[in-house]
Formats: C-alpha cells, structure tokens, sequence
C-alpha cells in the first residue's frame, strides 16, 4: 500500500471538482481525503495499490466545461491506514456560503428561464403572424398567376407563330 499528497491546482474550486474526486475515489476504491486549500489550490491525500494510484491521479486530471486542472505535485510515501473511506473536508463556513452561492444561482436561473420563454412565446406568435401575412401573400400571388395564365398562353402562341413564319417564310 502506497499514499500520495497531490497538490492540486487550475480551475478547481467552486465547480464540483471535489466531488468529482470523491467519486472517483470510489471507483477506485482509493481511502483518503480532498480539501480546498485556502490559496485555490486542492490537496487530495489517497491510500491504496501503488498500481492503482496512479490510474486514480490519472483520472483527477480533470478537463472539462467547468473544471480544468493545470497541475498535479504529488509526493509518495508509505500508507498510515488513518482512513476507511475517502472523505470531502469542508472549511468552516463553506456549507452555508455554497448555499448561498447556490442560492443566487437559482434565481439568476428562475429570471433567465422566464425570460427566456416569454421572449420565445412572443417569437413564436410573430412567427405565426408573419407565416399568416405569407400565406396571404401567397394565394394573392398565385392568384395573379393564374390570371395571367391564359395571357401567357396566347403570347406564346404569337412568339410561335412569329418564329414559324421567319424559319419557314
């Protein structure tokens, strides 16, 4: 058995990367913890195979949408077996202020949602006012053309005429 200290750092707090190590842990079946460190950066603290240690520190090299890990110090040393599973340690204080945060996310959501819908609502019934004035446009249209249906017909049959005389004349 193997431990590592990894020391994290990137784009990492406030978007779900511990949790996502966490679970990765699990997977893994890594004991250990992660915590925020005070500078932004993480430290995940992991016991088990040395084999599967380093597929665990692998898999925490996050890249994604939200999180984007730029480096991982990670220092090797014997396993304490101080831990029985992986744990997420929480700051004091962290709960409530990511509540809070959350919070303000939902109603910045909320706000954005209803926005959103009305102004597709109102698309929606311009739309349809708009394929209505079309439509219009349309069937007037095709109703001219079928007027001048028979015009056409009759100047063709002259154009016809006018060239069979020219060839043949």
């Amino acid at each position: 058995m193997k431990k590592i200290t990894a020391i994290v750092s990137g784009r990492i707090q406030n978007v779900g990367y511990r949790a996502r190590v966490v679970s990765i842990a699990k997977e893994f079946g890594v004991v250990g913890s992660v915590q925020n460190l005070a500078d932004g950066r993480v430290r995940t603290i992991a016991e088990c195979e040395e084999e599967v240690l380093e597929r665990f520190l692998d898999a925490i090299r996050i890249k994604n949408t939200l999180i984007n890990v730029h480096n991982v110090l990670v220092e090797y040393s014997d396993a304490t077996g101080d831990y029985a599973a992986f744990y997420k340690l929480v700051g004091e204080g962290e709960t409530g202020e990511r509540l809070d945060k959350a919070s303000e996310y939902l109603k910045d959501m909320i706000v954005i949602m209803k926005t959103g819908f009305e102004d597709m609502r109102t698309g929606f019934k311009d739309m349809q006012t708009g394929f209505g004035e079309m439509k219009e446009e349309m069937k007037t249209g095709f109703e001219m053309l079928g007027s001048k249906e028979d015009r056409t017909i009759e100047e063709i049959g002259y154009v016809r005429g006018d060239l069979n005389s020219y060839l043949c004349g």
